[in-house]
């Protein structure tokens, strides 16, 4: 009881903590993580108000919960991989990818040992620098409207690169483990011998049994938001019970999962319904994490932290700009994007907790890399919020110069992301609407909540419900051309209208009830459409008359 009580209290004074902070700092744009960190470091080491696991009834299950929050968030990011968005890199993220990972680790050793760091520490330290941060760059260019846009597409691909380099980082940390004996060549070389069949294993499991057996279990669950996000966790969880099995991480369980996952059509509405929950528990991660840390550690390095924050915010851009700027991309995308990594991801902090858990590492050591990231997701944060203003500010005083960057960009945003006319709902009259806007050479968007009924369609298809505003800004209703309902619900059809209202973008509603006609013409819906009076090729007419469509 007493441990119950004292968990509840750890939890409400971290959290009550971090929404202050986060409403104090909400005007100058600093990521949720920073905040989350300095909560924990506040509470824990400063005022010492909490001290997570310590095992004596003082919040010793607060551990537990991070570890699951770890866990999704690493099954979210292995929903990100669906092969066919892997293809759609392209060979600049490949190539920029595997480039920094290899020019950071090498220059970030040889940086590490003259600051004092043995041989081990500083081979962390060089890998923990070469992540860049996924989750707080997506957001910030998310904020901006810029995720779409050459460099951010460019920049997302990187990323990608790079999560699949944490397996591999996880995959080699699993195959250590604590005691005397596995100082052994041999015993580590068993290990990681165990440790990469494993991870073989699970991922053949995880990618055969979605394909030939559970593909259609998971076609049905997609039809409800809730029964998918129950069918998606038990799955998640599923292989993190075999991942333990099999001696791997818990963490590459929960990845491989998400992976196998991607493959599938549902995935992007998995992703949206878990994502507020994988936030709670990644924030309490970082909460826990601050509150950990060793003050006395990062007091110690105070020297080594500044020098490698300003190897990461200043030398990881400019390996970026040498190997960005080879491809043929103009000075301008070249430096958007390579400013888009100058920071160490929060995966670096998960593998530090891993390597500390292990023995390979010391506390101090995560305490440096901690604020390392700490200050380099700042720092970063406002070079990509100013991006424009420090192109400039470079380019004006000739510092770019010296790579001579000629090239030119291609085609930026691809005729289908722009100018689109978008179909929700694929009952007979929305599939007819596709048919015909598609005969008409339109470049067309079919939406609906089950994927089944998007099959078949010539067309690009999203599986999601319009009613959260993520799917609305993955369909990018903002440049639409026009967006047409052909549901029967009328919330949906009015939070529809309202919000292409706001957008300023034209919208054809389905009137399947007259009782509502009024409501949606107070809206500005521009089109009506009585299925029972106006046939679909007429209808498909008038918006052509109107402008709305080609003719």
């Amino acid at each position: 009881m007493l441990e119950d009580v004292a968990l509840l209290r750890n939890l409400g004074v971290l959290l009550l903590t971090a929404i202050a902070l986060l409403i104090l700092v909400r005007r100058i744009a600093i990521p949720n993580i920073v905040v989350y960190i300095v909560s924990g470091l506040l509470l824990g080491p400063i005022l010492g108000l909490v001290t997570p696991g310590d095992g004596e009834g003082n919040g010793g299950a607060l551990p537990v919960l991070t570890h699951v929050g770890i866990a999704l968030l690493l099954f979210l990011v292995g929903l990100e991989l669906s092969f066919d968005r892997i293809r759609d890199v392209g060979r600049v993220a490949v190539v920029a990818g595997i480039g920094q990972i290899i020019f950071t680790a090498f220059f970030g050793f040889l940086f590490a040992i003259p600051l004092g760091f043995t041989v081990v520490e500083s081979a962390f330290i060089a890998v923990a620098l070469t992540f860049s941060s996924t989750v707080v760059v997506v957001k910030l260019l998310r904020q901006k409207n810029e995720l779409t846009t050459l460099y951010g597409r460019i920049s997302v691909g990187i990323f990608l690169v790079q999560d699949l380099a944490v397996v591999v980082a996880l995959t080699l940390l699993a195959g250590f483990g604590g005691g005397s004996d596995d100082s052994a060549v041999g015993s580590v070389a068993m290990n990681l011998g165990k440790a990469v069949s494993g991870m073989m294993i699970l991922a053949a499991v995880a990618l055969l049994s979605l394909r030939y057996f559970l593909g259609r279990v998971f076609d049905w669950a997609a039809r409800s938001g809730d029964v998918l996000s129950i069918w998606g966790l038990t799955w998640c969880f599923l292989f993190v019970l075999g991942a333990e099995l099999l001696g791997l991480s818990l963490e590459m369980g929960a990845f491989l999962a998400g992976v196998g996952l991607a493959q599938h059509p549902a995935s992007g509405e998995l992703r949206r319904r878990l994502g507020p929950l994988m936030n709670f528990f990644v924030a309490l991660f970082f909460l826990s994490l601050g509150a950990e840390m060793d003050l006395s550690g990062a007091t110690r390095y105070w020297a080594a932290c500044v020098l490698l924050s300003l190897f990461v915010l200043i030398g990881n851009p400019l390996i970026f700009i040498i190997i960005v700027g080879r491809f043929g991309y103009s000075e301008r995308t070249t430096f958007l994007t390579s400013v888009t990594v100058a920071q160490i991801s929060e995966f670096s902090l998960i593998l530090g907790a891993l390597a500390v858990a292990k023995g390979i590492i010391d506390q101090s050591i995560l305490s440096l890399v901690t604020v390392i990231a700490l200050l380099t997701i700042i720092g970063s944060a406002y070079m990509i919020l100013f991006n424009e203003q420090l192109y400039r500010w470079c380019r004006d005083r000739g510092l770019l110069r010296v790579f001579n960057i000629h090239g030119t960009d291609r085609a930026t945003i691809d005729a289908e992301h722009s100018g689109h006319v978008i179909v929700v709902g694929m009952n007979p009259l929305g599939r007819r609407l596709v048919g015909d806007l598609l005969a008409r050479g339109c470049h067309v968007l079919a939406i609906d909540t089950d994927p089944g009924k998007l099959s078949g369609l010539a067309c690009r298809t999203l599986h999601g419900d319009v009613e959260h505003v993520e799917i609305m800004e993955e369909a990018e209703f903002d440049r639409a051309r026009l967006v047409i309902s052909a549901l029967q619900i009328e919330e949906v059809n009015m939070l529809l209208a309202w919000r292409c209202r706001r957008l300023g973008v034209p919208v054809a509603i389905h009137a399947f009830d007259g009782s509502v006609v009024r409501d949606l013409e107070k809206l500005g819906v521009e089109h009506l459409i009585d299925s029972k009076m106006v046939g679909n090729v007429r209808l498909v007419t008038v918006l052509a008359e109107r402008g709305l469509v080609d003719v």
